[in-house]
């Protein structure tokens, strides 16, 4: 009987409660000035950490009951995370919250007095639930968290309490950090067309480390780079891993194995793909590439597939070629690219493969992403008279196909121009978007606006005799 005595009371409560939120929503909303909504943005805010507060304390004293067993729950974790439509981090908050009200007097007062915010208060709860639960830590004092958190912002105070716990207890800190390096897991699974997915965790500061080596890698870089931010996170991965191969850092100095026919080197039609480690075959273009600027070695087989003889591995580009070369281009070579010559390939104009020499006249540095452009990706690098490096897209080109142009240099010319007036004319299209390369359309709309900027711009200088000379 006391029980649904109690249970008709706290309906009443909240029938009282939800009916005072409904009468408040149903305010009039129209023509509310900038600094009405700020108030209201701040008031709204303070009743719902208010609210919070309510939420932790019941919440705290519910999972005390054996009423989650009841009602068939693992524990009151999972009740509240499921009956409440929580996630299980903020019924971690509120249950650290409800727990150490007792430690947190000035804190929950700061709360009601609008002084500090609820997600302030749940860092203090979990830093007081942190120290109070290791048999090494100081005691936990609530003065100095409280006096951060009203001068903090709830980021600055999360890094603060980090702070804050290994000052009141190292040894737990340091070996916390200990168990999350040793619960560091990455799974590497090959689909079926070869292709490697990644799955795993890293602690925070193995993560410092990838996130640093990867981060300049994975900025935009030279010309025509439209790549998403997670594509260019992968490109910097396999360039990472590359590049520490190419420099021989690693004890035993691994790095790609690939074997190929002289007809796959030659890009012969018919010929069979390349066999790499690790890797299902893959095509003549990455062959050509690897062999740009790798150790070749000449293996002789009989019909019978058998090894009769084996050459000296020689690196294509090595010693005094290698050193002249980075001391003439300086770094990667591509339009705006300046990726530094420590972290480039020797790239053969002309293929070696096709009668290209390997010297100076015929080599370029390029960076991993740019060295796959000119093999696998289709694109032509053209130097000029001047010494310029211009790059031709394949064909069909990536904004229009272009005229058909002899001349090399002149395409690479015209595609630039092509390029620069659509980016100048595409203030309104989304990051990534671009003209189709099939669409002689939209590509004519595209140079028929260019054009009626122009004659527009043309008509209006004729009109006023104040406007500068363009020549002045």
């Amino acid at each position: 009987m006391v029980g649904a005595e109690a249970t008709a009371a706290a309906s009443s409560h909240l029938a009282e409660l939800l009916a005072t939120i409904d009468r408040f929503r149903q305010r009039p909303k129209t023509n509310r000035q900038p600094q009405e909504l700020a108030a209201e943005l701040k008031g709204i805010r303070h009743a719902t950490d208010l609210l919070e507060l309510e939420f932790s304390q019941t919440a705290a004293a519910f999972s005390k009951t054996e009423e989650y067993e009841e009602e068939g729950s693992v524990s009151p974790i999972d009740w509240i995370r499921h009956q409440c439509r929580m996630s299980t981090g903020a019924v971690w908050n509120s249950l650290a919250v409800g727990e150490h009200l007792d430690d947190l007097p000035r804190s929950i007062e700061a709360v009601e007095s609008a002084e500090i915010g609820y997600a302030h208060l749940t860092l203090m709860a979990r830093t007081a639930q942190s120290v109070q639960g290791s048999a090494t830590a100081a005691s936990f004092e609530e003065g100095g968290l409280l006096d951060k958190a009203r001068e903090y912002s709830v980021g600055r105070l999360w890094y603060f309490c980090h702070h804050m716990r290994h000052a009141t207890d190292p040894e737990e800190f340091a070996a916390e950090q200990s168990r999350a390096t040793e619960g560091r897991t990455l799974k590497m699974s090959t689909y079926e067309d070869g292709s490697l997915a990644l799955e795993g965790w890293i602690d925070s500061i193995g993560g410092a480390v990838v996130r640093s080596a990867l981060e300049p890698l994975a900025q935009l870089h030279g010309d025509h780079d439209e790549r998403g931010r997670e594509h260019r996170n992968a490109d910097a991965f396999v360039e990472v891993c590359s590049h520490v191969q190419d420099i021989g850092v690693l004890p035993q100095r691994p790095h790609l194995q690939v074997t190929a026919s002289l007809d796959t080197l030659r890009a012969v039609a018919g010929s069979p793909a390349g066999d790499m480690e690790y890797s299902l075959p893959v095509s003549a273009a990455t062959v050509r590439r690897l062999a740009c600027d790798g150790t070749i070695t000449r293996v002789v087989l009989a019909p019978e597939s058998v090894v009769i003889d084996v050459g000296r591995a020689r690196r294509v580009v090595a010693g005094a070629a290698r050193r002249a070369l980075n001391a003439r281009d300086g770094h990667c070579k591509w339009p705006r690219c300046e990726r530094p010559a420590s972290w480039s390939d020797a790239h053969h104009v002309v293929h070696w493969t096709d009668g290209g020499e390997t010297d100076l006249a015929n080599m370029i540095l390029l960076c991993h992403r740019h060295h796959w452009m000119a093999h696998e990706g289709g694109w032509q690098l053209v130097r000029t008279d001047e010494g310029e490096v211009l790059a031709v897209p394949p064909r069909p080109p990536g904004l229009a196909r272009l005229a058909d142009a002899e001349d090399p240099v002149q395409a690479a010319h015209q595609f630039a121009e092509q390029l620069r007036v659509a980016r100048s004319l595409r203030t309104h299209w989304q990051p990534g978007e671009r003209v189709a390369a099939a669409d002689e359309a939209a590509w004519a709309r595209v140079m028929e606006a260019h054009d009626a900027e122009h004659h527009e711009a043309n008509e209006r200088s004729d009109l006023d005799e104040d406007a500068p000379d363009p020549a002045a």
